[in-house]
């Protein structure tokens, strides 16, 4: 499935002008922050009809390589973008649910364009003051949704490459803090660093 521009045509027609999608990364992993991000494309964009766009998919499905590629482009073209993360220590003493609502909250407010509705990758229990909608497999259906599941999931991946460097024993490069085989492996070696999520310890 290829993420399409149908919702934000929809609201655009209904005189909702700055529609920002939005969606994190890093909710289920065992270590590291939450990122979001946000992203509001202007409807004159689609008159350019730039050939990277259908390149656009679920950040999941994309390589690395193309994932850095299209950031650029998702950037250099957006009328406003905005990144905002919370890190491990907010996640025990608060909870991912609370946690990924606030981050989410949090990059709208740093928007330098204060949108009129929000697309949400949907997060349960969401609520914000301003209008939106939150729909399932967001990053797959929505183009602006797709667009900030690529741009979380590049500034997170950033973010894991560089505490490998102050934590090598995790490769935190690699796994970026998931919990996948060698890094539980990597877990009963060495035990937890300061990164990892506590609260997560039975996951």
């Amino acid at each position: 499935m290829r993420p399409s521009w149908k919702y934000e045509k929809k609201l655009w027609r209904r005189g909702f002008s700055l529609v920002a999608g939005v969606d994190e990364a890093g909710r289920g992993a065992l270590a590291g922050p939450i990122v979001a991000a946000a992203v509001i494309f202007s409807s004159a964009v689609l008159k350019s009809k730039p050939t990277w766009f259908k390149q656009v998919k679920d950040s999941k499905k994309l390589t690395p390589a193309l994932r850095q590629v299209l950031y650029k482009k998702i950037i250099k073209t957006a009328k406003a973008w905005a990144v905002a993360q919370i890190d491990n220590k907010q996640i025990d003493k608060q909870g991912i649910q609370a946690v990924n609502i606030k981050v989410v909250n949090q990059v709208i407010a740093k928007l330098k364009l204060q949108p009129d509705y929000l697309l949400v990758d949907f997060i349960a229990g969401f609520k914000s003051r301003l209008p939106f909608t939150c729909v399932i497999k967001g990053d797959s259906k929505i183009f602006s949704v797709a667009c900030t599941s690529i741009v979380a999931k590049v500034w997170r991946d950033r973010l894991m490459k560089n505490y490998h460097k102050k934590y090598p024993a995790y490769s935190f490069h690699q796994h970026k803090g998931y919990g996948t085989r060698e890094h539980r492996w990597e877990i009963k070696k060495y035990g937890i660093c300061p990164l990892h999520r506590k609260s997560f310890k039975s996951a």
